[in-house]
């Protein structure tokens, strides 16, 4: 699928700035007074940056805000809910952290909405099952541990930051290799595309339109297999050097920075792979595949 930029930004930054949103209200960390607020404050600003990033892909941003009437149907729409609950609920835990006082229970609400937010962002893309890279178990899962990984890293937790890096990784690589299989593995086809298949072999013998049109626009992005291959690597080189580099270095801000850094990098690079390498069946329709 056409990778976005917009949505790229969105997916990453907003599931760092609510991973580590989770651990401020679990007071896994505990930042006082204005350290607190600044603490809080960049969970925010990732969080809500993210939000808004996302609303470049559309349209008509002036109507978001009808995706908030479709919750019962849409994923993006849960997602929506659960990221103004998280950030409403936060907030007096953010004011309590700035005066000394520990989350409490009000803190672990928060942050199972801000876990629930990133399950409804993940979902967006796990329940297609037009899209069989995506229809998996491992498209959570990956949004789940770049989230708390990202925000375990900017928590300054390094053991914590050391394993989920190392864990990450792992996961990265399964998806890689599930990923290949996948499409295969759903049984789309030209035949069943167009559901002539019991008639004989099925080939395209010319394109039913003479222009570009919005499915051929977005649901069809062709990236080189040598060209995913090397950002499959940047991207596993990238998320497990948080690992050696928390674990080597001596603690404090220039480290933690390195290793957010790092993160981003393989962060933005496996994002950028879970789009362009995602294979809409409607291409079989068309004979992309």
């Amino acid at each position: 699928m056409h990778p976005a930029p917009s949505v790229i930004v969105f997916t990453v930054l907003s599931g760092l700035g609510f991973g580590f949103l989770t651990y401020l209200n679990l007071g896994l960390i505990l930042p006082q007074g204005l350290g607190g607020f600044l603490a809080f404050a960049i969970g925010y600003a990732f969080a809500i940056g993210g939000l808004i990033a996302s609303t470049f892909h559309l349209g008509h941003p002036e109507r978001a805000i009808r995706a908030f009437t479709q919750w019962r149907t849409s994923w993006l729409s849960r997602e929506g809910w659960a990221a103004v609950l998280a950030l409403l609920a936060t907030a007096p835990v953010a004011l309590g952290a700035m005066g000394g006082a520990r989350p409490g229970l009000l803190g672990l609400i928060a942050a199972l909405l801000c876990l629930a937010t990133i399950g409804c962002t993940s979902m967006i893309y796990a329940q297609l099952k037009t899209v069989p890279r995506w229809n998996h178990w491992t498209t959570p899962a990956l949004f789940f541990a770049f989230a708390l990984t990202g925000g375990a890293i900017l928590s300054d937790l390094a053991v914590l930051s050391a394993v989920l890096s190392l864990g990450l990784t792992a996961l990265l690589a399964v998806a890689f290799a599930q990923g290949e299989r996948r499409f295969a593995e759903a049984g789309a086809s030209l035949a069943s595309a167009t559901g002539l298949g019991a008639i004989g072999q099925v080939r395209v013998f010319e394109q039913a339109h003479t222009a570009g049109n919005y499915l051929l626009r977005e649901m069809i992005h062709v990236v080189g297999r040598k060209h995913a291959r090397k950002l499959q690597t940047i991207a596993l080189i990238a998320t497990v050097l948080p690992a050696a580099i928390l674990l080597l270095l001596p603690g404090g801000l220039v480290t933690v920075l390195l290793a957010l850094a790092a993160h981003l990098t393989g962060a933005f690079a496996a994002r950028w792979l879970f789009f362009a390498q995602a294979e809409h069946v409607v291409g079989t329709y068309y004979g992309k595949r």
